[in-house]
């Protein structure tokens, strides 16, 4: 906790934006950091509430020591906070930016609606280490002589690289793309996380010992066997890159694109990558988003800067309440209005929306048919109407890992809904010296459930390899 009057003497303050006008005319990042002396503040109103279910399973997936290191915060021991976070978060400063705080959802302040500013605070100690040098190498003292292929450079490729080479183990990361990050590159736009913060990171870790092969698509370009063949363990961490197909009448008109081949296609851009021979651009046009979740916004904050007319984004739930009912939901993440910095830059948003097909005109789109919906998201006769379009995105989520290629080859047994099987204690597949985790394992989710995953698989794989493991799940 930190001060113990604190919750009742000071207001919850978080950082500010930069003003719309101005945040759609660059790719930058547009949170305006609060001053060391604000954040102390905030710490101090982490309260002695008891059972603090911020950093319990409801609050946080990688179980943040949130308290603790609020109250070194307060105490001014920036340092120590950070040492404490990094016991069990890889990355803090990628959580601090892009999670979206069930953390805060489950604070006991909650109750009243003035949540400690836990995201901002974590983002701020995370900075400050790398401000001050104190983010290091932390390369490992005795070599074991095994060797783990891990496929995949997201955050649980990561993490999970990270922990096996500080305990001793020859880390390979095999990654299809030319640079590290995954969809923490390729996905997250640049204004919600800036790619240097990857870098840096990427660099800790060479020099950790763990070696990067970029351009390698396992499955495609190089067999897994090979992997197997090589390394004492393989982890598999490619991600859930399928999308969910509605098979929309008309889906296939010119204009009509998934959702991540646009952000992909963005942040190469961005990222000054070559040009795409087809280059989607929004500059110019009215742009329509099918889907409500965190990868429909990015397409609308995107669309925005590169000059769209206007966006328009569906979504065929009902409008939620402006606040839930507290006593039946908390700690739990709960259903209720929100909306994102990119939805706030001017996109129009349609509720109990329904797309019933996408129309146009020689071959092009030229508008999406939607109709609303009932309780049962059923359309309801007569409500049928037509949305302008020039572009138009799928964002409608992910239906799982892709198959061809990597997971066909390993002959891996495959859950109900499509992902690899394994528990998350020993997070082996059926194959033998073949291990999984991340949304390849999960389903999409968060990045925060990747590092947690990462985290424990390689506690898993360093148990396999050893017969025991000094690293923590």
């Amino acid at each position: 906790m930190g001060k113990v009057t604190g919750f009742l003497e000071i207001d919850r303050r978080d950082s500010k934006y930069q003003p719309a006008s101005d945040r759609i005319r660059h790719f930058r990042e547009f949170t305006l950091p609060m001053d060391e002396k604000d954040i102390r503040e905030q710490a101090a109103r982490c309260m002695d509430c008891g059972i603090p279910y911020c950093h319990g399973p409801a609050g946080c997936p990688v179980h943040n020591q949130i308290p603790d290191w609020n109250d070194l915060v307060y105490q001014d021991d920036w340092q120590t906070a950070l040492d404490n976070l990094h016991s069990t978060n890889n990355f803090p400063e990628f959580t601090g930016r892009i999670c979206p705080a069930p953390c805060e959802e489950a604070c006991t302040l909650n109750l009243e609606n003035k949540p400690v500013t836990i995201k901002t605070i974590e983002q701020a100690v995370a900075d400050n280490g790398w401000k001050n040098g104190w983010i290091r190498p932390e390369p490992a003292e005795r070599l074991t002589g095994k060797r783990v292929a891990i496929i995949g450079s997201g955050p649980a490729g990561l993490a999970a690289a990270q922990q096996l080479a500080r305990v001793g183990h020859e880390v390979h990361v095999f990654e299809r793309e030319p640079r590290a990050g995954g969809l923490l590159r390729y996905g997250i736009p640049d204004f919600k996380m800036e790619k240097h913060h990857i870098d840096r990171r990427i660099a800790q870790m060479s020099a950790e010992g763990v070696t990067f092969h970029y351009g390698v698509n396992i499955g495609v370009n190089r067999p897994l066997a090979d992997l197997i063949r090589d390394f004492d363990a393989v982890l598999m961490a490619g991600g859930a890159e399928a999308p969910r197909d509605p098979a929309l009448p008309g889906q296939d008109l010119d204009g009509v694109h998934f959702a991540m081949p646009y952000l992909v296609q963005a942040n190469r851009r961005v990222g000054g990558e070559p040009e795409a021979e087809r280059p989607l651009l929004a500059g110019g046009k009215d742009v329509v988003v099918i889907g409500g979740g965190d990868t429909a916004s990015d397409c609308v904050g995107t669309a925005f800067r590169q000059g769209a007319l206007s966006v328009t984004q569906l979504d065929i739930r009902p409008r939620p309440p402006e606040m839930e009912d507290k006593l039946t939901i908390w700690p739990f993440w709960p259903t209720k209005f929100r909306t994102s910095s990119s939805q706030a830059e001017g996109a129009e948003r349609e509720f109990q929306a329904a797309t019933l097909g996408i129309v146009g005109q020689n071959g092009r789109v030229t508008g999406v048919r939607c109709a609303r919906v009932d309780e049962r998201r059923q359309p309801i006769p007569g409500s049928e109407f037509v949305l302008r379009a020039d572009l138009v995105f799928i964002a409608i989520g992910f239906a799982g890992p892709v198959k061809e290629g990597m997971i066909e080859q390993s002959g891996a047994a495959l859950d109900r809904r499509g992902n690899v099987a394994a528990n998350d204690e020993e997070y082996r597949t059926s194959r033998e010296k073949l291990f999984v985790a991340g949304d390849m394992r999960r389903g999409q989710s968060l990045v925060v459930w990747a590092i947690r995953e990462g985290r424990q698989a390689a506690r898993a794989i360093d148990r396999f390899l050893m017969g025991d493991s000094v690293l923590p799940r």
